[in-house]
């Protein structure tokens, strides 16, 4: 059945997905702050409100929505990846808060916006604690491009799309120093042992940080160039400063914020993170990239795994 569809935030991201429904027939309205069509009349009686904003807009945004007129019956869905830098909530748990009585889910996974608006195959996650709001997504954006599965683990879908930022960051530093094969893959390994570390104690579940969402997502954010965030690590590398960096990206790096908000995660939980640690240095000029390669391959041995 065709839904009506308001898009909020008319980046590569929101417009890609906004492409995804209107090839599927569905009424797509699409908002941005310097477009011509209110909030208001964006989101009215629409079905499903998608978030697309970049993680400092989306509190603003949904207080806004929350005065306009919504229908009971409509499902919100993030597709934004961040943390909050004042309260360090995510995406979903902001929207969840401002509308309790709604559906909301979080649609999240090895998605660059690029490869996806050429017609090129992806797959992606929707994962909501409502079920029938999560297939009624998947239905809307599923296509013989692009593969929509459910899950009904948001929080962990979440985090793995929000974490693997700053291991992109990583990734870029690495490939930048020309580290070589052996080293990215111990990077990325350990990446996702740090992710599901940080995971497991924000309750999500570590089995989602194997799937799309979480090593999918990771896999294909620290191998591409097309990632802002692996970008910002590959010119760190070459001895360009974050200034110049963010100046010169086109969109939003989010694992910039994300990392400075793990940093007071790690410190409030007591939590182990020895790559976010060298990246958030890193970014905050307290480190070279040659100095962060040290401090983590002169760390204390150790097991692999906790038995």
């Amino acid at each position: 059945m065709t839904k009506t569809i308001a898009i909020l935030g008319a980046g590569a991201w929101g417009t890609t997905l906004a492409n995804l429904a209107r090839a599927n027939d569905h009424q797509v309205r699409l908002w941005s702050r310097q477009g011509d069509l209110s909030l208001e009349d964006v989101v009215k009686n629409a079905e499903i409100v998608l978030s697309a904003i970049s993680m400092k807009g989306v509190q603003d945004v949904a207080l806004s929505v929350k005065s306009c007129q919504v229908s009971p019956q409509t499902i919100f869905v993030t597709a934004t990846k961040g943390l909050d830098a004042k309260t360090t909530r995510t995406p979903s748990q902001i929207w969840q808060t401002e509308f309790p009585d709604h559906s909301v889910v979080v649609l999240s996974g090895p998605n660059l916006s690029e490869e996806i608006s050429q017609g090129l195959p992806a797959a992606t996650v929707v994962a909501s604690k409502n079920t029938a709001a999560a297939q009624v997504v998947q239905q809307v954006f599923s296509s013989g491009r692009f593969r929509v599965y459910t899950n009904s683990d948001p929080v962990g879908v979440e985090l793995g799309g929000t974490l693997k930022n700053v291991m992109a960051i990583a990734s870029g530093v690495c490939d930048g120093l020309h580290l070589g094969t052996n080293a990215k893959a111990a990077l990325v390994t350990r990446g996702l042992t740090e992710i599901i570390r940080i995971g497991k104690v924000l309750g999500a579940k570590t089995e989602t940080f194997y799937g799309l969402s979480g090593l999918g997502d990771l896999l294909a954010t620290c191998n591409s160039p097309l990632s802002r965030n692996y970008q910002v690590g590959y010119q760190l590398a070459s001895g360009k400063t974050l200034t110049e960096i963010l100046a010169s990206l086109p969109g939003t790096a989010e694992g910039v914020n994300t990392c400075q908000v793990l940093m007071q995660i790690s410190q409030e939980q007591n939590i182990t993170m020895p790559i976010t640690e060298q990246v958030y240095r890193l970014l905050e000029t307290q480190v070279t990239p040659k100095q962060a390669l040290d401090e983590l391959m002169l760390r204390d041995t150790k097991p692999e795994y906790h038995q």
